[in-house]
């Protein structure tokens, strides 16, 4: 075991349990990360560091400390697994294990089926709830379609943030560079927001999340292709590339419009447009083109696709790294 270094089994193991088990509901350490970044923010702010350079300092201490924390984390368990052929076993299903908390392939499944399904119901209200576990929008006078595609543009773009990245980042670097990863990804989603509170303090948060993601969202983007093409057929396959290439850099974001043209060319349907996120309006170029109306089964289409994809990337990365 070497600290910036993963066999390829830790991580299709992690990669396995997550998508067969999940999450725990408690004790999670995205939860930890979490409440790190908002007590250094309360002190940053005490301090009134509240601009771009208390920001940076934010990035900078909260980085500093999960990644030394996994790298010490990983360490004990290289000294643990020296020990005796026992403890070698405990350390390899442990890290493996701990490392699947920080991938959430199970988790964006089951959320996205819990709102299609509440649809599926009637029960309009608390699909508009749910879904605020998915989406950072408004979402109490979405319609039925809108929730749907809501579900459909989160389903794309976490496949990236969620499922590719981590394993890319856990597959360059080991445990470390995955949790490093998922810090970053953190602090955007805590911090990285546009408005008075954060368009100073969350900017360089914000920007190093597009830069750690700027690869896997391409990545990403290519396997909703070659999903496509497998799970729903040429045609398929075929717009979802031609919608890419056309549409993915419309959205905001330098990496969100390539999971979301992707998939939407692959559905055939209509993504982004305006929004509003905390009550106000926000003007979003439309991906995508209308042929037909969005339904439960273009989100079933999607999950497929996504699951597909993840499994396309973790057999691909292990054959091409045991080559190289």
């Amino acid at each position: 075991m070497k600290i910036l270094y993963v066999e390829s089994w830790t991580v299709a193991l992690a990669f396995l349990i997550d998508f067969l088990i999940g999450d725990p509901k408690r004790y999670h350490p995205v939860v930890a990360i979490g409440k790190l970044i908002k007590k250094t923010e309360e002190f940053l702010r005490d301090m009134k560091l509240t601009g771009r350079f208390g920001g940076f300092l934010l990035f900078l201490s909260v980085t500093f400390i999960v990644f030394l924390f996994s790298i010490i984390f990983v360490y004990f368990l290289d000294i643990l697994s020296k020990l005796s052929h026992i403890t070698w076993l405990f350390s390899f299903i442990f890290l493996a294990i701990f490392s699947s908390l920080f991938i959430a392939l199970r988790g964006l499944i089951n959320e996205a089926k819990g709102v299609n399904k509440l649809l599926d119901e009637g029960n309009l209200v608390q699909a508009r709830l749910s879904l605020k576990a998915l989406v950072g929008r408004d979402t109490g006078n979405l319609s039925e379609e809108k929730i749907r595609i809501a579900i459909i543009e989160s389903l794309s773009e976490n496949l990236s943030d969620a499922v590719i990245a981590p394993l890319f980042y856990f597959f360059i670097g080991g445990f470390p560079f995955l949790v490093l990863y998922k810090t970053v990804n953190t602090l955007d989603s805590m911090v990285g927001y546009k408005n008075e509170r954060y368009i100073d303090f969350g900017w360089f948060s914000a920007k190093m999340d597009d830069v750690f993601n700027y690869i896997p969202a391409r990545i990403t983007g290519v396997l909703i292709v070659l999903s496509s093409f497998i799970v729903a057929g040429f045609s398929s396959g075929k717009n979802s590339l031609k919608t890419m290439l056309r549409d993915g850099k419309k959205h905001s974001s330098p990496n969100s419009g390539i999971p979301e043209a992707a998939i939407a060319g692959a559905l055939g349907v209509r993504l982004g447009g305006p929004n509003y996120y905390e009550g106000i309006f926000v003007e979003k170029p439309f991906i995508g083109d209308i042929l037909k109306i969005v339904s439960r089964e273009d989100v079933n289409l999607s999950i497929k696709i996504i699951i597909t994809s993840s499994f396309i990337f973790i057999s691909t990365s292990i054959v091409l790294r045991s080559i190289l």
